[in-house]
């Protein structure tokens, strides 16, 4: 940008385990004068008017009213990820600001860790791991046995980016692939995936052996997974959670892995993130948890930051923003 001063782009921390990404550092500070929300709060006569962007990085920093009415220059809020759930879109457009995320960047990793839950949780591999290592193995018994995944039903729901990739990799399995999302599918895409469509949640948890959660979370799809449709599952059944840990009631899910309403379940997100140490999930033998790392690969981070610094450009140079997301 030559001579010009770089916009300034509010960031939660530059270091430490709730900053950004340490190695995007560099490539950030090219394009814009990073602002840690420390260095903002400590002198905001000097830096309110100076702040463009807001770069959220692990949900953070939290945007509330009080900071977009400090931010009187902001044009834009990117936030890394696809799920916008932690953004109030209504509000911040009344301030004349725009949201952009990122979802051609996680779709695939996070696709591929639905499916590594899956398989984990199907052969049990966690389990078996802890069998292997143990101090005092001497071989497991011939009646210690998983669940099949080739020739098995799969019910994602929420079929957008991720769910339909979850679908493509499931194919490969030869497994027979249900959904239920809140549009349908064009036929031909339902076709290339081998997909059958559910109108109603219920028929898809009645038929499954597994069922993906792929979905967003919004106030129709809070809760969606409770002590009624964990019932309406299969005892075989495992349910894979890889959208927002909202969707599931978690209490009710406790009691039906306890109660063998269900075989397992699979988590890769969680109410709240983490749990408590003492949450009952964490005791319960038949789960496999992951701290929400969908997207948790150098490539898939990087291709978020650049994509990231896209939208925040063009953002500030007045035009069209990618990947923009607007309110509903």
């Amino acid at each position: 940008m030559g001579d010009r001063e770089l916009p300034g782009v509010l960031v939660s921390a530059i270091e430490g385990p709730h900053g950004i990404c340490e190695d995007h550092v560099g490539d950030l500070q090219k394009h814009f004068h990073l602002i840690a929300m420390k260095e903002f709060l400590e002198n905001k006569p000097q830096f309110s008017q100076k702040i463009q962007a807001v770069y959220i990085w692990g949900g953070k920093p939290v945007i509330t009213r009080e900071l977009l009415q400090s931010l009187p220059s902001l044009k834009v809020i990117a936030s890394a990820g696809v799920g916008v759930d932690h953004l109030d879109l209504q509000l911040i457009s009344r301030f004349g600001v725009k949201v952009a995320n990122t979802p051609d960047a996680v779709s695939n990793p996070t696709a591929d860790l639905g499916m590594a839950l899956l398989l984990a949780s199907a052969r049990r591999v966690v389990e078996g791991h802890h069998l292997a290592v143990a101090p005092d193995a001497e071989g497991v018994s011939i009646n210690w046995m998983g669940q099949d995944v080739s020739g098995a039903t799969l019910g994602i729901v929420g079929m957008g980016a991720i769910g339909y990739r979850i679908a493509r990799r499931a194919q490969a399995f030869d497994m027979k692939i249900l959904y239920h999302n809140r549009s349908r599918r064009k036929l031909e895409e339902e076709q290339a995936v081998g997909a059958t469509y559910c109108a109603r949640l219920d028929d898809l948890l009645l038929q499954s052996d597994f069922v993906m959660l792929a979905t967003g979370l919004t106030p129709q799809t809070h809760g969606l997974i409770g002590r009624r449709e964990l019932g309406l599952m299969k005892p075989t059944a495992t349910l894979i959670n890889i959208g927002r840990g909202l969707l599931v009631d978690q209490d009710a899910l406790v009691e039906a892995l306890q109660t063998g309403v269900i075989r397992a379940a699979a988590l890769d997100v969680t109410y709240p993130e983490p749990l408590p140490r003492d949450h009952p999930l964490l005791t319960v033998k038949n789960i496999t948890l992951t701290p929400h790392i969908g997207s948790a690969t150098h490539q898939a981070r990087r291709q978020i930051m650049e994509n990231l610094v896209e939208s925040i450009l063009a953002a500030v140079s007045g035009l069209p923003i990618p990947r923009e997301v607007l309110p509903k």
